[in-house]
């Protein structure tokens, strides 16, 4: 077994390990039982509800629940929108730059309040430091916190029976904020701090050359950006949302500086999407159920980062035509090193595309455009298939579970009887409501690169020519149109066109999923439960995990082919030809 292989399953081995303590936990928060932070924190999580004037125990139905949770997110949407317009007026702006033009401003804004994190800017260029802060990880925050409120409503469709309601979305975002989000983060930040990461208010800072007369008598030095990073480092990790403080993001040394730092980043993005799984489990009383939805994400994932592996390790063959040894040797890493970190190798950079790709995470350690044709689709399907191989916080499990009820479904029509999923029967309304979670994101990703590959304001800022232009475009609206942010970066995104167009993707992806998710946990919790009887899917037994992983691989193969044969599929085929 090669170093890296032990390095990845050592990370496996962490992650599950941390499913049954942390998702136990997260169980007791959305269900509002007394846990051990509740003398820490439950003085302020009832300030909170004073001051808001809320009351926790006022039920909701599914579409008052729906109304707040989007009145809520279009509040964070103009918060961060007026921060950006208004920010050379701002104070903690030390650069003193200027305000953000307002297609900029609004794919931004659209971007972190539905937890997306896609930046068509430079951090470091653009935003000053209160707009970091106050806007920005103030809503890598509260997105996930809506994620994981919505999640909790959705579970509690399967576990209430004859209910009229689902729950209190206040009290949800509040206790997902407070309770899970909040000291997870305090723990990652301090943590990084000690490692590193910066943390200041201080302005960039110029070091001066080792070899000035190599840069001229005109270059000072080097200006080297800092901020209060290792705040908003934690929760982009913790929370699924992945936008850097700086621009190459988890490759910077001031964001990721050692490998106690890589590894706990890397952590931090699957943690809770994992552990939710039990949560799942532990909510609706049968902990085989969330352990089967784990196996189906994990046994996806494993296969993914072995597969972007081997791209990787395999090296270009049009290199290896021209004489470059891309062997593996004391004095060489091998294989494709082109925008990886040295320090990383190919199964750090693997494992981190294949992680940030399954969660919508999308932050980076290696530049995903640089990648094999084979390795960067690979990470670009992860995305494709929605988001639920792990998935972001909440939202990923959610619309796993929409999948889980497909499955259900098809096996009914297989024994013709009507399908049951956790003693609930799946009808019409559930299954409509599932197809439109499964089937808008692929409509928003093809229809959005279709429209760009087309249009002369989309096809203006594609700099790389051909095949993989497309592959670039496609990329950009799969990574919008699923929530997740990661980039080819080759593409010029920062126009109006593109801030316009991907800033409509994410609002669809992410609402309109979230809406026919509510819908559905209103139906199933006011139904009555149904016994299990013997022509009864068990849905927690190796049968059905493969039967969910099918259903997930199938809609995702299918949609999604022809796409791919168009850009990756035939720049692989480019490659190995002029290697030939």
């Amino acid at each position: 077994m090669t170093p890296a292989w032990i390095e990845i399953g050592l990370y496996l081995v962490v992650l599950i390990a941390c499913a049954r303590p942390l998702g136990q936990f997260m169980a007791d928060v959305l269900e509002g039982e007394r846990t051990w932070l509740a003398p820490l924190i439950g003085p302020l999580e009832r300030a909170c509800y004073r001051i808001a004037r809320i009351n926790p125990a006022d039920e909701m139905t599914w579409p008052r629940y729906a109304i707040a949770m989007l009145l809520f997110n279009a509040a964070g949407f103009l918060a961060v929108y007026a921060l950006q317009r208004l920010q050379a007026l701002l104070p903690l702006n030390p650069q003193h730059l200027a305000a953000v033009s307002p297609d900029s401003a609004f794919n931004t804004a659209m971007s972190f309040a539905t937890n997306t994190n896609w930046q068509g800017y430079v951090p470091e260029t653009s935003l000053g430091y209160l707009t970091q802060m106050a806007g920005l990880t103030v809503q890598n925050f509260v997105s996930a916190a809506t994620g994981i409120a919505v999640l909790a409503a959705f579970i509690r469709g399967f576990s209430r029976r004859s209910s009229a309601t689902i729950g209190n979305f206040w009290a949800d975002l509040t206790r997902g904020t407070l309770y899970i989000l909040l000291p997870l983060s305090l723990a990652l930040a301090l943590i990084l701090v000690s490692q590193g990461v910066v943390q200041t208010f201080h302005p960039y800072r110029t070091a001066a050359w080792v070899e000035p007369s190599a840069h001229g008598a005109a270059a000072a030095g080097q200006t080297l950006a800092l901020g209060p990073a290792a705040s908003q480092v934690a929760i982009k990790q913790l929370g699924t949302n992945g936008g850097g403080f700086f621009n190459v993001n988890s490759a910077h040394p001031f964001e990721n500086p050692t490998p106690l730092s890589c590894f706990l980043e890397l952590l931090a993005i699957l943690i809770i999407p994992g552990a939710l799984c039990y949560t799942f489990g532990r909510m609706v009383r049968d902990t085989r159920q969330g352990w089967a939805i784990l196996a189906a994400m994990t046994l996806i994932l494993v296969a993914c980062i072995a597969g972007i592996m081997a791209a990787e390790e395999s090296g270009n063959p049009a290199l290896a035509h021209a004489g470059a040894d891309q062997s593996t040797s004391a004095g060489s890493p091998g294989g494709n090193m082109e925008g990886k970190e040295a320090r990383f190798g190919i199964g750090l950079s693997a494992l981190w595309a294949a992680a940030t790709t399954a969660a919508s995470n999308g932050s980076v350690d290696a530049m995903h455009d640089s990648f094999t044709p084979l390795g960067g689709m690979i990470a670009m399907w992860l995305i494709q298939l929605g988001e639920v191989i792990y998935g972001g916080v909440g939202s990923g499990l959610y619309g796993m579970l929409a999948f889980a009820i497909i499955a259900v479904f098809v096996a009914g029509l297989m024994v013709g009887r009507t399908p049951e999923y956790l003693g609930k029967k799946i009808e019409a309304h559930e299954m409509k409501m599932a197809s439109l979670i499964v089937l808008l994101p692929p409509f928003i990703v093809l229809a959005g690169t279709a429209c760009s590959v087309v249009a002369p304001s989309g096809l203006r800022t594609i700099f790389n020519p051909g095949v993989h232009g497309f592959s670039e475009v496609l990329y950009a609206f799969s990574s919008a149109g699923n929530n997740n942010g990661s980039a080819f970066a080759g593409l010029g995104a920062n126009t109006p066109w593109y801030n316009g167009a991907l800033g409509l993707a994410m609002f669809f992806a992410r609402y309109w999923l979230a809406v026919p998710a509510l819908a559905i946990a209103g139906s199933l919790a006011a139904k009555k439960h149904v016994p299990a009887g013997a022509g009864t899917l068990p849905t927690h037994t190796p049968l059905f995990v493969l039967l969910l992983i099918a259903t997930v691989l199938v809609v995702g193969a299918l949609t999604f082919a022809p796409a791919l044969a168009l850009g990756p599929l035939v720049e692989h085929l480019m490659m190995i030809g002029h290697g030939s």
